[in-house]
Order: structure tokens, then sequence, then C-alpha cells
């Protein structure tokens, strides 16, 4: 019977501790991360639009081929809304806010990414050395 119950007692063991890092990784990530200032826009590698976050709109992006992707911007978040690629990942993506996350239509070569947070003054650089 022992044997039973130990085996049981270590996933449970091996459970709690991988819920306690994801949780530690998530309040990290939610600490050392900036809330945004501007949504950029980038097809093909080139920025094509940059947006403030702080300002609530819609945005309709044509592409070559005839597709689009619908961005929205409001109350400091940004998603895609409607994608008329073949697997509309970009749209499961959700809501991004913070400086540096992302949401990529691959299907479309299309970067829409947060940026322009306020640098933490433990990470601006002090000196530079040659």
């Amino acid at each position: 019977m022992e044997g039973t119950k130990s085996p049981i007692r270590r996933d449970v063991i091996l459970i709690a501790v991988l819920a306690a890092v994801g949780v530690l990784v998530l309040l990290v990530m939610l600490v050392f991360t900036q809330k945004g200032q501007t949504v950029q826009v980038r097809q093909d590698g080139v920025v094509t639009a940059e947006y403030p976050l702080s300002q609530d709109r819609t945005v309709d992006i044509p592409f070559v081929n005839g597709g689009h992707n619908v961005l929205v911007i409001h109350n400091g978040e940004a998603w895609v809304e409607e994608a008329d690629c073949p697997d509309a990942l970009c749209q499961k993506t959700g809501r991004i806010s913070r400086t540096g996350q992302s949401v990529i239509c691959l299907p479309h070569r299309l970067v829409i990414e947060i940026t322009g947070g306020e640098v933490q003054e433990s990470s601006a650089v002090d000196i530079l050395v040659k």
C-alpha cells in the first residue's frame, strides 16, 4: 500500500512545485516589465505605423495580397480583433500592454509590438568603455 501512495504524493509535490515556479515567473514578469506607451506596426520588417496606447482607436491594416487585420487599441491595451489569415493565431494571442509584448501574424508578415516604456534606473547605462 505504501508503494502506491508514494508515487502519487511525489506527483502532487511535483505539480505544486511547477505551479509555484509558474506563479513566480509571472510575478517577476509583471514587476520588471513597464507599461508601454506606443503600439508599433511592422510589415515585412518595416515600421509602417505607430500609435499611442493612450488613444482609443480601431485600425484596418491592409495587405498587398488583399488580406487585412484589424488592430484595436482601447484602455491602454492593443489586440487583433479580426484577421483573414488561415490560422488566425494573432487573434488568439490576446491583449498586450507592456513593453516588449507582441502579436505576430506570420501569413501577413505582420508584427505588432508594444514599445516606449520608461527605462528603469537600475537598467540604464551608466558608462560606455571602448
